[in-house]
């Protein structure tokens, strides 16, 4: 990238934000056409994805990157389905990743060492205050971990706090 500042980072994941679940989630019903063609694309669940989060997310000003277990199938599966372009995605590591204080999400060091000394978002429904501790202790740039309720996935409120971050980096 050239100029002086990078864009920040928007890491993102699935399960939860753009896909919910729990008991909230549950009032929401397949739609009546077409749910045939979600479930053949690996996940029954996959007809819960909102198509407008895919434009707003394209209109923050920052860099789109999966952070999540789908991996590179968020670009298979989901990204079409919100008109998102293939995106980059968080490689995460083999076996255990259990290596940081009790509590410290699993994805928290790897995020950190993914963005380097870029600012950055991370959204997700399981970030907990000890992963905000470890991330200002030890993320040389801004960050924003917003913790997204899983049985609504993003929401308007979300995406007033996400677009306020940016604006003012």
């Amino acid at each position: 990238m050239t100029g002086s500042v990078e864009r920040p980072i928007l890491f993102l994941d699935v399960d939860g934000p753009l896909i919910p679940f729990g008991p909230s989630a549950s009032r929401l019903r397949p739609p009546t056409s077409g749910s045939e063609a979600f479930s053949d694309q690996g996940n029954p669940l996959l007809w819960r994805l909102d198509p407008t989060l895919g434009p707003r997310l394209m209109a923050l000003d920052c860099d789109l990157v999966w952070a999540t277990t789908w991996m590179d199938d968020a670009n298979e599966f989901v990204a079409p389905l919100l008109g998102l372009p293939r995106l980059p995605v968080v490689e995460w590591p083999e076996g255990p990743t259990d290596d940081g204080p009790h509590g410290l999400h699993w994805k928290t060091r790897h995020l950190v060492e993914w963005a380097g000394h870029r600012p950055f978002i991370w959204v997700d429904d399981e970030i907990s205050d000890m992963d905000r501790q470890w991330i200002a202790a030890q993320h040389q740039g801004p960050s924003l971990l917003h913790r997204v309720d899983a049985s609504e996935g993003l929401t308007d409120v979300d995406f007033s706090a996400l677009a306020g971050w940016l604006r003012r980096q």
